[in-house]
């Protein structure tokens, strides 16, 4: 039933498929699916890297040096799109195909077939992205958020990327409906709701959300082709449309858009942290009941983005309070993580130290937040590098740094295989002291006043744009590092033990070998009683 693909019995006695390129053409395996998306994921990686690599060559000094206006804006939407719809997303989906089943006791995704081809949908988006490079006009040069009027009047290469857009949500909802099926139908017997690991719990969230919100962007984005193509006037002024129209239909995509990045991520933290500290998870019904309010309260904020567009004084007023409030939920997860580590018995492996680098980083992006959700600083600070410093320390750090936590804590059962140790740390620390050398000063030009979206800028601003960038070139260094401890470790690795961590307590960790069988559960598992134990 889970693929397609005839499989074999290799010299370890595992089920293991036959070889070769109709293999990962055609296979439905939860195993192979996720590791493809965590490949995909890794290369749009490097590449929305590579794209800002150039923008903050550019940002060296004053003045242009490498790119024209034009190509700097392209080059810093396309950073964005590529980064959030084709590597950070694709990441997480690939931790849930690839893990899920294992933690449920589950024999595979609940549909398989629909599963490949939420996952084969991605190339042709991805390549519809980064050819708008090469079309009359290039790529768009409006931002990831696509506003009008900018977006109805650039050329063929912003068709293109509407497109992409449309491809990358219809992958999403498919993936997300497979997670909603898999996680409510497919538990192994005995194990109920409030028993599922948090990893679990925060991908069914995100998958709600993203049913959710998905269609309201791809209805704005419809909106947009037809006002560049078929004479309406949605958000075109010289047509009656309004703008801000478009603004508010994209940030209530938007702002739970920054959810459904954050939550995953929540959810791999709180199955690192409890591993590494020997330790259940502190208050697990408050960290499922705050991970449901955090979504709720995300479709009522999605306004804070736009407090300079004229709103009225009742509606900042109800944003900025809304704004607020959501920190309430965060906060209760900071909480018990550290609740969690408070009294443990912890060891810094790898995942720990990401886990633990992300809280930190997290925490600074979110006292951050709490400064832009004050109406009248916000104003000031609207469209600054202090919004960019914000959003990298909330998006970076709490995205990024999961990812790269989850996948040292998961390699062992996905390979078989140990990473090296010291690279690992020479990654954490390489990366976690060049993000705050790239990221902090911005802080300092946003409040100076220095605005985004500028290949040139005042030579007030010089020093910090010096540091900043060097920073980012050590912070680009360190992802190769990570590259190459995943690739050399996943072959030439030291063979690992059936349970490398031994606070690790899920399904995954208490009933496979590493790596875990092609086919993990081919009968419903009986839940060992040590895993209640953690409830």
């Amino acid at each position: 039933m889970s693929s397609v693909v005839v499989s074999y019995t290799d010299s370890a006695g595992h089920h293991a498929p036959k070889g070769g390129i109709f293999r990962w053409l055609t296979t439905t395996n939860h195993k192979d699916i996720g590791l493809m998306y965590l490949i995909f994921a890794l290369i749009m990686f490097f590449v929305g890297g590579a794209f800002v690599m150039l923008v903050r060559y550019e940002l060296l000094s004053p003045g242009l040096r490498l790119l024209r206006p034009d190509l700097y804006n392209q080059l810093v939407t396309m950073h964005g799109l590529v980064m959030i719809f084709a590597a950070v997303m694709p990441a997480f989906t690939g931790f849930a195909n690839f893990n899920l089943p294992m933690m449920l006791g589950a024999s595979d995704m609940a549909f398989a077939r629909l599963n490949n081809w939420s996952f084969w949908l991605l190339i042709p988006a991805a390549i519809l992205l980064v050819l708008s490079f090469f079309v009359h006009g290039g790529a768009p040069a409006t931002g990831w958020t696509m506003y009008p009027p900018l977006s109805v009047q650039m050329g063929p290469g912003m068709d293109m990327v509407i497109f992409a857009v449309h491809i990358l949500g219809i992958s999403s909802i498919l993936g997300s409906i497979n997670i909603i099926v898999t996680i409510l139908n497919m538990r192994a017997p005995g194990m109920s709701m409030m028993q599922m690991p948090m990893f679990a719990w925060t991908m069914l969230v995100t998958a709600y959300l993203l049913v959710a919100v998905i269609p309201v962007l791809a209805g704005a984005v419809t909106m947009l082709l037809f006002d560049r193509h078929f004479g309406t006037s949605f958000f075109n002024a010289a047509g009656g449309g309004d703008p801000v129209l478009y603004q508010h239909i994209f940030w209530f995509f938007g702002h739970p858009e920054v959810y459904i990045i954050a939550l995953p991520a929540f959810g791999i933290v709180s199955q690192i942290i409890p591993a590494f500290s020997r330790k259940p998870l502190f208050g697990y019904k408050s960290m499922v009941v705050a991970t449901m309010a955090i979504a709720i309260q995300s479709f009522l904020v999605w306004a804070h983005h736009m407090f300079t567009v004229g709103m009225p004084a009742a509606g900042q007023l109800f944003f900025m309070y809304a704004t607020m409030i959501i920190a309430v939920p965060t906060g209760v997860k900071v909480f018990n993580w550290i609740m969690t580590m408070w009294g443990g018995s912890l060891t810094f492996e790898a995942p720990m130290l990401f886990a633990i680098g992300f809280i930190g980083l997290f925490v600074i992006g979110g006292f951050s937040g709490i400064v832009l959700a004050n109406t009248p600083v916000d104003v000031q600070v609207h469209n600054t590098y202090y919004v960019i410093a914000h959003f990298h320390y909330v998006l970076v750090s709490g995205a990024l740094f999961a990812i790269f936590g989850g996948s040292y804590f998961w390699f062992p059962k996905w390979f078989g295989r140990m990473y090296n140790e010291f690279w690992a740390k020479v990654h954490f620390w390489l990366s976690v002291i060049s993000f705050n050398v790239t990221f902090f000063p911005m802080h300092f030009l946003g409040l100076a006043g220095m605005p985004r979206h500028y290949p040139d800028y005042n030579p007030m601003f010089t020093d910090f744009n010096v540091v900043s960038s060097v920073g980012s070139f050590f912070f680009g260094f360190g992802q190769i590092i990570f590259f190459i401890n995943m690739a050399y470790s996943a072959k030439c690795g030291r063979k690992s033990p059936a349970c490398p961590w031994d606070g690790a307590k899920s399904l995954e960790w208490l009933l496979l070998d590493c790596p875990a069988e092609y086919h993990s559960f081919i009968e419903p598992p009986a839940i060992p009683e040590e895993y209640y134990e953690e409830f």
